[in-house]
């Protein structure tokens, strides 16, 4: 399905099924969020390839999420406080920036990730996920746990990880979560991690 939203390009990669929180101040973005909370419109996350978060409009990978907003605030620094849920992936298919530089684009949604049964293979990055999980705040502290679906955990540890972007953005556009899991493992097999 092909769909027109506006893209909030971040040095973050959010998969669907979790949260990213945010403080919002550009023109641009203020805007965004407010046609998305009147038309239910979400907002497409998406990683930087090149450029910068604030200014002109940056360049970004082609794969990111599209996202709802879960809760919003005004902030006591002024700033607009809005935690963002991932709800389905996309590819970009064209882009067009607004003299604001607000970023539209025309994406196809990608399939949701079916459930994957987790094995035992994989017990060690669960009990290292409910370590983590266990100590975070809200809004991570909030999402509701599912530590026998591979789709879930491996989502859950690439965001939560502290890998590289482009690693994670890699992972983000693969739809194999048992890969993804093979290759967290041997990132953190290989930092002695695990």
């Amino acid at each position: 399905m092909k769909r027109r939203i506006p893209l909030f390009p971040l040095n973050a990669v959010l998969f669907p099924g979790g949260v990213l929180p945010l403080r919002v101040f550009e023109p641009r973005y203020l805007d965004m969020v407010s046609e998305s909370l009147k038309t239910g419109s979400g907002i497409g996350v998406v990683l930087i390839r090149e450029g910068e978060e604030t200014g002109a409009a940056a360049e970004t990978h082609e794969v990111g999420t599209l996202s709802e907003i879960s809760y919003w605030h005004k902030r006591p620094d002024g700033l607009l406080g809005l935690t963002l849920r991932g709800e389905q992936r996309f590819r970009i298919l064209s882009r067009e920036v607004l003299p604001s530089q607000l970023i539209m684009a025309q994406v196809e949604l990608l399939p949701p990730a079916r459930p994957c049964p987790l094995d035992n293979t994989y017990q060690a990055l669960v009990d290292m996920l409910r370590q983590i999980m266990g100590q975070l705040e809200p809004p991570y502290s909030k999402l509701v746990p599912d530590y026998k679906d591979a789709t879930w955990v491996s989502a859950r540890l690439v965001e939560l990880l502290p890998l590289e972007l482009a690693e994670k953005q890699k992972l983000l556009a693969s739809d194999d979560a048992r890969h993804r899991l093979d290759e967290i493992a041997a990132h953190l097999s290989g930092m002695d991690l695990l």
